[in-house]
């Protein structure tokens, strides 16, 4: 293929499936042969630093990118896996630039307009889908931190509202904070749970 006629692939991913409190987040992003992929990798992978490096050359670099976010109401509504879906199509939706398909991470595939593969593992293969997971992550991780200033007794800032030990005695201590998915169950979470 050549440059012009080279296929605009669009990568797509989820972080915040796991958490009792807060949004799910998706990005989708478009990148070109010139971006530097070995900033890149599964937002897991990657330490806080490099996740926060990598956001302004993802920003400044990239052909479009869009971020997508669903709210622990309609979480509890519809349900985290058709929530995670929206918030990648919400994601898709802000893209300035359509592509010709787009590679997701995982086995579901969000409704949108044009070819979607899915892929496990893509957002440690996929540099486009790299990209969208540290998006996703970061920013979901920063709403949390500011969730943290208005709720300070939760400690959102450490633990983004992933059911860890902390966050699960400040629910005890305290009940529900605002931003809680009442639809989730504590004694089927784990302090693994970090997507």
């Amino acid at each position: 293929m050549t440059a012009e006629t080279a296929e605009i692939l669009c990568g797509l991913d989820e972080v915040g499936r796991g958490p009792l409190a807060g949004p799910v987040t998706a990005a989708a992003v478009i990148l070109d042969s010139s971006f530097p992929v070995e900033i890149l990798d599964d937002s897991k992978k990657l330490s806080e630093k490099k996740r926060y490096e990598a956001v302004p050359v993802i920003f400044g670099r990239a052909v479009a990118w869009g971020i997508g976010w669903v709210w622990p109401e309609e979480i509890d509504r519809i349900n985290i896996l058709k929530a995670s879906l929206l918030a990648m199509k919400y994601a898709f939706e802000q893209l300035r630039v359509v592509p010709d398909r787009a590679i997701v991470d995982g086995i579901f595939a969000p409704d949108i307009p044009v070819v979607c593969t899915t892929m496990v593992k893509a957002d440690s293969q996929i540099p486009a889908v790299m990209a969208a997971s540290i998006l996703a992550k970061t920013a979901r991780d920063r709403m949390m931190e500011r969730f943290s200033w208005l709720y300070p007794e939760y400690g959102y800032e450490r633990h983004k509202g992933y059911p860890t030990k902390a966050h699960v005695e400040a629910l005890e201590l305290h009940g529900p904070s605002p931003i809680q998915r009442y639809s989730f169950k504590l004694k089927n979470k784990t302090e693994k749970q970090q997507r």
